[in-house]
């Protein structure tokens, strides 16, 4: 908390003499446009480096799927070969003696029965062959032969090939005719050692291999297999293909790669795998190339967030505009107002919160003006108000003298009901003149009732029967001053109840819980069904004040607000009823709301 105050002075401090624009401007440096700009470049490096985490996960992870599918393709062909060079009853037929063409027939039946769908079994399989060196057995041109002078592959023919296969120390050879062609070779060997014959089969380079190397690593990098006597076999850049590893630029890096996760070389990662056999996988991955690709990608991340930037920049710059520009036109009319203008306002559209003050603006310009226009007026009643309130001292006075000489005339004479109606006279205008008490006991209010009641039952004898239903102990309870006596003169005044014949009068005060209820009710002429509706609706009706309703209503929301009720209910030619609820209050209420 005390760090907080401490911030919030150093701020104020320096930034207290700013105008609104520079302190918005600096808010928004301090807070968007710098921790962008060093956010974003600390994350652009952490990007960076994750991508090239990230990617050299991803190619290890490619390169061990790389050599499983070689080794298992090399395995696939292999087996083939060893499966038909190991055959025991080819061997046998091999190396027999035929001593008859029918025995010769049978043997090459044998072989194409077993061996002729061989070439089916893996793709790329363009030729399949048994040479063999028995004197005794044919060669049939399908799958036995004998090596003779014949082209087998350029510039080598079946002699030559045989001898140079038959002289090699593994039983089981790859090697290259072309770009194009790989050969498998394997030797048939008798039981005692002897060779009887070599198996050769043509394989179609792109079928065999050609999908994991055609642009290995998505064209940024080159994959290469070598063999046991250090020949590129295959490789996804043709030129390199049949080449010794000594004469490229791999050998240098050679051993390095082979004992680790890989080398660089001159920005290349090179990565060697051993598969069976003493094969090896080479891959030479551009790494300039994948870097290309990760800053590329962390420029237009960059790009993005300048991009963001300028426009968070135009639009802050537009809405400090609009803003000051709008403060501005407020100032200039409050300086207008404290001249005395006060006929100006700020034509308003919008509904932001400089709206809602622009729109507080106006009302309190207008009723400025309204207030100026009734103080001018209020300054020309004043002599006029002073000769009335004068008057008003007076006059209380006056009346209380002549109704005390009218008792002791009616006194000397002995007049009982002249003495009754001067003393309700005297007791409803005690209360109804003193304009020092608002509020009393409800005793109080209903003696000033009573007092109106008596003095209307003198002008009107018999006429109307009161019915009073009091609870005694509310009586000690407050009340505004003059609340039912208007609603019972209405009974006489607009009810017509002296009128109607049984008329009744029923007064109720009834404590609920905490609240009073009072009642007056009446079975006058009633109160029609439009003027019942203003008069609930608080509206202006009839001459007056609305059955004197109006100024009842006011006066308990000045001291009851919204905790009071006050209902007027009637049936046209029938009756009416007026309800008041307020709350019990065992101390004076106090007036809690200015109109």
């Amino acid at each position: 908390m005390l760090l907080r105050r401490s911030l919030e002075r150093i701020v104020i401090k320096y930034t207290q003499k700013m105008n609104l624009r520079r302190k918005i401007l600096i808010l928004y440096g301090a807070i968007i446009f710098v921790p962008t700009i060093f956010l974003g470049i600390v994350a652009g490096y952490l990007a960076l480096e994750s991508f090239r985490d990230n990617y050299l996960v991803t190619i290890n992870e490619a390169m061990r799927q790389t050599v499983q599918n070689i080794e298992f393709r090399k395995q696939s062909y292999d087996v083939l070969a060893t499966r038909t060079a190991t055959d025991g009853e080819l061997i046998s037929r091999l190396s027999r003696n035929y001593s008859d063409m029918f025995e010769q027939l049978n043997t090459v039946e044998y072989v194409d029965r077993s061996f002729v769908f061989t070439s089916k079994y893996l793709p790329g399989i363009d030729d399949f062959r048994i040479y063999h060196t028995n004197p005794m057995l044919v060669q049939d041109g399908r799958l036995l032969w004998k090596p003779e002078g014949r082209i087998l592959q350029p510039d080598l023919n079946e002699t030559d090939w045989f001898t140079q296969t038959s002289e090699a120390s593994n039983s089981l050879i790859w090697s290259n005719v072309n770009k194009n062609k790989l050969v498998i070779s394997h030797k048939v060997m008798s039981p005692t050692g002897n060779l009887q014959g070599i198996i050769y089969m043509l394989l179609d380079y792109k079928s065999v291999f050609g999908n994991l190397f055609n642009q290995p690593f998505s064209g940024s990098g080159e994959l290469s297999i070598i063999d046991d006597s250090g020949t590129i076999i295959v490789s996804s850049d043709p030129e390199k293909i049949g080449l010794k590893l000594q004469s490229t630029t791999l050998n240098n890096h050679w051993d390095d790669a082979s004992l680790s996760d890989g080398v660089m070389v001159d920005g290349n990662l090179l990565m060697v795998r051993p598969i069976d056999s003493n094969w090896h996988v080479a891959a030479l991955i551009q790494m300039d190339q994948l870097e290309r690709q990760s800053k590329m990608i962390l420029y237009g991340i960059v790009a993005v967030i300048f991009f963001f930037l300028l426009c968070s920049i135009f639009l802050i710059m537009t809405v400090l505009k609009n803003v000051v520009w709008r403060i501005r036109k407020l100032g200039t009319r409050m300086y207008d107002v404290s001249q005395g203008q006060f006929d100006v306002s700020i034509r308003n559209t919008a509904k932001d919160e400089l709206g809602d003050l622009e729109v507080l603006f106006n009302s309190m310009s207008g009723r400025l003006g309204m207030l100026v226009e009734d103080i001018t007026q209020a300054k020309l009643k004043e002599r006029e108000q002073s000769f009335k309130a004068l008057q008003a001292q007076i006059n209380p006075h006056f009346i209380y003298n002549s109704l005390s000489l009218l008792r002791w005339r009616a006194l000397d004479l002995q007049d009982e009901k002249q003495l009754r109606t001067i003393d309700a006279l005297t007791a409803f205008y005690r209360l109804a003149l003193d304009n020092k008490i608002n509020v009393i006991q409800i005793k109080g209010e209903l003696d000033h009732v009573r007092a109106y009641l008596d003095i209307q039952e003198m002008r009107y004898p018999g006429r109307v029967t009161i019915e009073w239903h009091i609870e005694q102990e509310l009586l000690e309870l407050y009340t505004i001053k003059l609340l039912l006596q208007p609603i019972v003169e209405n009974c006489y005044l607009h009810g017509n109840i002296t009128g109607k014949k049984g008329g009744v009068i029923r007064i109720s005060a009834q404590l609920e819980q905490d609240n009073i209820r009072f009642e007056v009710f009446d079975n006058g002429i009633g109160i029609s069904r439009e003027m019942l509706k203003q008069i609930q609706l608080g509206k202006q009706a009839g001459n007056g004040n609305g059955y004197g309703t109006a100024n009842i209503r006011e006066r308990l929301q000045l001291y009851f607000e919204n905790k009071h009720e006050f209902t007027i209910d009637s049936k046209e030619n029938e009756w009416t009823a007026a309800t008041i609820i307020i709350p019990a209050s065992v101390h004076r209420p106090q007036i809690r709301k200015v109109m």
